[in-house]
C-alpha cells in the first residue's frame, strides 16, 4: 500500500495512475498506432454524418447559446464552446445513429465519447496529434478494463449499463494523460469519473436515438471531460475510489473483478480488439446482413424467390433488435430491405419511410426471428444463421467472424471508403480526401487544431 495511514492507496489505484499519468509521452506500437487512426477517422466520420441527424443537431442546438464561450469545436459547425459541452454535442452526434465504432468485451462503443472527449481537451490545450492518438488509445484500454472488471455477466439482465459507465471512464482516462496530470491527480479524476457513473439500460427503449446518443456517447463524453477539467482546476478528491469501506466496485459491480482494471496494460491494448463496422446499423445485426448480402451475392435470391426466411441469432442480444421502430436496429425490416433492394446503403437504412414500403413489408411478413442460447457463447461472437426457402431449394448461411471484427477486419481502404461516403454529403469530397490524408499522418500534426476547417459544414 502507498500513501498515508490517513489515505491509503491500493496497489490498483497505484499502478493504474501511474500508467496513465505517463500516457501521453508512451510510444504505442506501430499496429496499435495505425488502428487507433482508423478509429479516429472512423469516430470523426461517424460524428460528422450525426450531426445532420435528430441527435446531432439537437446537441448542437443545446450547446449554441456557450458560442464563444470556449476553445473547443462543435464538428459540423462554426461553434466554439468549453470542451464539456463540445464533448456532449459531438458525442451525440457519433452515436446519432448506429454508425460508430464498439467494443465486444468490453460492451460499449468507445469511440463515440473517447475521440470527441480526448478532441475537445487537445483543442483546448493546444496539443498534436501523437499526444492525441495516445490518449484515445489510453482511452479505449481503460474503458473496456472498467467493464470487465464490473463482471456483468449479460447485456440482457445487467442492472447497469456498461455503454455509459465505460466511456467515463475511459473518457476521463484519456483527458487525465493530455493534461499530463501526475499520479495523485489522475486518482482525482477517476474519483470524479466514480462520482458521476450513471447509466441505466432503459435507452433500449428509446425510440428516437437521441437519449440513447447521450447515453452512449454525450454523457460520457462530457463527464470525463468534466472530471478532468475540474482537477485541472485545482479541484481536490478522494484519493482511492477503488477501495475502501465504499468504492466504485461496491456500488456497480455485478462479479467484481478489479484486478481486471490494471491487467496487462501496456502489453494487451483493447482498441486492437474494437471494431469498425462495416454496416451503419446496430451490432447485433452485423452477421445478419453479412449473411443476407451473401446469400443474394452467391444465389440471386430476389424478393419474388423469398417463400420463407429464418433468422438464428444469440439470445442475449434478440431483444436489442427484435421488431424495433427505428429502422436501423430493426432486424427483420433490414434483412427484408436488403433483399428488396439488393443490398442497404446508409440512406436507406436510417429511411423511416421504407419501413412502411408493401414490397418490404411483404418479405418482411415472412421472416421469423429466433434467438438461440449456443450461438450467444460461440466465438467468435455475434454470430448469425439466415436461411432462405425460395421455389428454387433452400439456402443457409453462417456468418460466424463479422466483418470488420478483429476476426475480420476491414481494409484500410474500406475503412478509408466508409468514412468519405459519410462525410462527403456534409464537407464535400474534396475535404473528406483531405480529412482521409490528414489522419493518415495525425501523429505528424501539429496541433488537433489545426484539423478545424475539416470538420465544418
Amino acid at each position: 500500500m502507498a500513501g498515508t495511514s490517513e489515505t491509503p492507496i491500493s496497489s490498483l489505484a497505484s499502478d493504474l495512475s501511474t500508467y496513465i499519468s505517463d500516457a501521453a509521452s508512451r510510444p504505442l506500437p506501430e499496429a496499435v498506432l495505425l488502428k487507433t487512426k482508423f478509429h479516429i477517422l472512423d469516430s470523426l466520420a461517424a460524428i460528422l454524418s450525426g450531426s445532420r441527424l435528430r441527435a446531432g443537431l439537437l446537441g448542437a442546438a443545446y450547446v449554441e447559446p456557450l458560442d464563444g464561450a470556449g476553445p473547443a469545436s462543435v464538428i459540423g459547425t462554426n461553434l466554439r464552446v468549453p470542451p464539456e459541452s463540445a464533448a456532449l454535442a459531438n458525442g451525440m452526434a457519433g452515436h446519432g445513429d448506429e454508425t460508430d465504432d464498439s467494443h465486444l468485451e468490453g460492451r460499449f462503443h468507445p469511440g463515440c465519447a473517447i475521440v470527441p472527449a480526448a478532441l475537445a481537451i487537445a483543442e483546448r490545450e493546444n496539443i498534436g496529434g501523437d499526444d492525441y492518438i495516445r490518449a484515445v488509445a489510453l482511452g479505449y484500454d481503460i474503458g473496456a478494463r472498467l467493464t470487465l472488471s464490473l463482471g456483468f455477466a449479460r447485456p440482457d439482465t445487467s442492472k447497469h449499463s456498461t455503454h455509459s459507465l465505460a466511456p467515463a471512464f475511459g473518457s476521463a482516462a484519456a483527458g487525465a494523460a493530455l493534461f499530463r496530470f501526475t499520479p495523485q491527480q489522475v486518482r482525482h479524476v477517476l474519483s470524479y469519473a466514480a462520482q458521476q457513473a450513471s447509466g441505466i439500460p432503459f435507452w433500449q427503449r428509446d425510440t428516437q436515438h437521441v437519449e440513447k446518443a447521450f447515453d452512449f456517447g454525450g454523457m460520457g463524453a462530457r463527464n470525463g471531460v468534466a472530471s478532468a477539467s475540474m482537477v485541472k482546476a485545482g479541484f481536490s478528491a478522494v484519493e482511492d475510489p477503488l477501495s475502501g469501506k465504499h468504492n466504485l466496485f461496491t456500488a456497480f459491480g455485478e462479479n467484481p473483478r478489479p484486478e481486471f482494471l490494471g491487467e496487462e496494460l501496456g502489453v494487451r491494448f483493447e482498441i486492437m480488439r474494437a471494431s469498425i463496422k462495416k454496416w451503419c446499423v446496430g451490432s447485433p445485426i452485423q452477421a445478419i446482413l453479412d449473411a443476407t448480402t451473401a446469400l443474394i451475392a452467391d444465389h440471386g435470391i430476389t424478393a419474388a424467390d423469398v417463400r420463407k426466411i429464418t433468422i438464428t441469432m444469440p439470445d442475449d442480444r434478440f431483444h436489442i433488435v427484435d421488431n424495433r421502430t427505428m429502422p436501423d436496429i430493426c432486424a427483420q425490416h433490414l434483412c427484408a430491405l436488403a433483399i428488396v433492394d439488393g443490398g442497404i446503403t446508409f440512406e436507406t437504412t436510417h429511411d423511416h419511410a421504407r419501413m412502411h414500403d408493401s414490397a418490404v413489408l411483404a418479405v418482411r411478413a415472412k421472416i421469423s426471428l429466433l434467438p438461440n442460447a449456443e450461438l450467444t457463447i460461440a466465438r467468435p461472437a455475434r454470430q448469425a444463421i439466415v436461411e432462405i426457402e425460395t421455389g428454387r431449394g433452400a439456402f443457409r448461411h453462417h456468418a460466424r467472424a463479422v466483418r470488420g471484427t478483429p476476426d475480420n477486419p476491414m481494409s484500410a481502404e474500406e475503412i478509408e471508403a466508409k468514412a468519405l461516403d459519410l462525410v462527403a454529403p456534409i464537407i464535400g469530397k474534396a475535404r473528406g480526401v483531405q480529412l482521409v490524408e490528414a489522419i493518415r499522418h495525425l501523429e505528424t500534426l501539429p496541433s488537433m487544431r489545426d484539423l478545424r476547417p475539416l470538420l465544418v459544414a
